[in-house]
C-alpha cells in the first residue's frame, strides 16, 4: 500500500505554501500588474504620475512598422537559433551515447557551455567572430568584405544566431543524453540483431521515444529564444547595424531605459509575453499530438 503523507490540520499545508506564495506574488505577478498598468497609461519621464490612455501605447506600436519588423527579426532568431542548438545537440548526444572513443569526455566537455553566463559568452564570440582577427581575419583577406557585422546586417543576425545556439547546444545535449540512455539497450540489440543499421535503429526505434524530449526542449528553445538573447544582443551588437538585431527583448530595454519611454516599454512586454503564451498554446494544440509518451 502506498504510504502518503498528511497533515492533521490544514493550517500546517497553508503555512509550507506560504513562502512560494509569496515569492510567486513578489516577483511575478506584482510586476507584471505594474507592466499591464504602466502599458495601460502614460508614464513621465521623469517622474510626476500616469495618465490614463487606454489601448493607445498599443496602438501606437501595432501601427509601427519598426516594432513589427522587430517581430518578424525575433521569430526568425527564435526559428534559426533553436533548429541549430536542437539538431545539434541531437547528433552529439546521439553520437555520445554510442560510446565512441573519448565518449566520456566530451559528455563533461558539451555540458559546460550553457554554464557560461550570456554577457561573458557573448564578449567571446564577439573576438571570435571579429573580421579584422583570428580567423575571419584570414578570410576577410581572400575574400574581402564577405564578413563585416559591423556593417552587414545578414552578417550580425548570423553572428548573434551562432552564439545563442552555442549556449543551448549544451542545455540541448544533457536532455537528449538522458533521453538516449532511457532507453532500453535490448531495444537496440533487437534492432541490430535484425539486420538494421545505426541510422535504421535510430530512425525507428531511438527517435520516435524521444518524441517526449523533442517537444519538450522546442518549447523551451523556443521561450528562450524570446527572453535570454538580451546579453547576446547587447553587447555583440547593440541591436545594430540599423537595427537589423534590435529584438524584441532588447527593443524593450532601448525604448525603456534610454529613450525613457516607459509606457511604450510596458506596452512591448505585454505583448512579447503574449506572443510567447500563443506560440507556447500553438505547440501544445499542434505539435503534442503527435508525441507519444507511452
Amino acid at each position: 500500500m502506498e504510504k502518503r503523507t498528511t497533515f492533521s490540520k490544514g493550517t500546517i499545508g497553508i503555512l509550507f505554501a506560504v513562502p512560494q506564495l509569496l515569492l510567486i506574488f513578489t516577483f511575478f505577478y506584482w510586476p507584471a500588474g505594474q507592466a499591464v498598468w504602466w502599458s495601460l497609461t502614460l508614464q513621465q519621464p521623469w517622474g510626476g504620475g500616469n495618465t490614463w490612455v487606454g489601448l493607445d501605447n498599443f496602438r501606437s506600436l501595432l501601427s509601427s512598422p519598426d516594432y513589427w519588423n522587430s517581430i518578424v527579426r525575433s521569430m526568425v532568431f527564435a526559428a534559426i537559433s533553436t533548429g541549430l542548438a536542437m539538431t545539434i545537440g541531437l547528433v552529439l548526444a546521439a553520437l555520445t551515447d554510442r560510446q565512441l572513443t573519448g565518449s566520456k569526455f566530451y559528455r563533461v566537455v558539451l555540458v559546460w557551455p550553457y554554464g557560461i553566463a550570456a554577457p561573458a559568452l557573448a564578449l567571446a564570440f564577439r573576438f571570435i567572430l571579429a573580421p579584422e582577427a583570428g580567423f575571419i581575419s584570414i578570410v576577410n583577406h581572400w575574400w574581402p568584405g564577405i564578413w563585416d557585422p559591423g556593417l552587414d546586417g545578414a552578417d550580425a543576425m548570423a553572428s548573434i544566431i551562432i552564439a545563442f545556439s552555442w549556449k543551448y547546444v549544451g542545455y540541448n545535449f544533457i536532455f537528449f543524453l538522458a533521453a538516449f540512455q532511457a532507453i532500453p539497450r535490448s531495444l537496440i540489440e533487437a534492432g541490430a540483431m535484425d539486420g538494421s543499421g545505426v541510422l535504421r535503429r535510430f530512425k525507428d526505434i531511438q527517435f520516435p521515444l524521444i518524441t517526449p524530449t523533442i517537444f519538450f526542449l522546442l518549447v523551451i528553445n523556443i521561450t528562450e529564444s524570446f527572453q535570454d538573447s538580451f546579453g547576446i544582443v547587447d553587447i555583440m551588437t547593440s541591436g545594430g547595424p540599423a537595427n537589423s538585431t534590435n529584438l524584441m527583448v532588447y527593443k524593450i530595454y532601448f525604448d525603456g531605459f534610454r529613450g525613457l519611454d516607459y509606457s511604450g516599454a510596458a506596452a512591448q512586454s505585454i505583448i512579447l509575453m503574449i506572443l510567447i503564451v500563443i506560440l507556447t498554446i500553438f505547440q501544445f494544440r499542434f505539435i503534442e499530438r503527435r508525441i507519444h509518451y507511452n
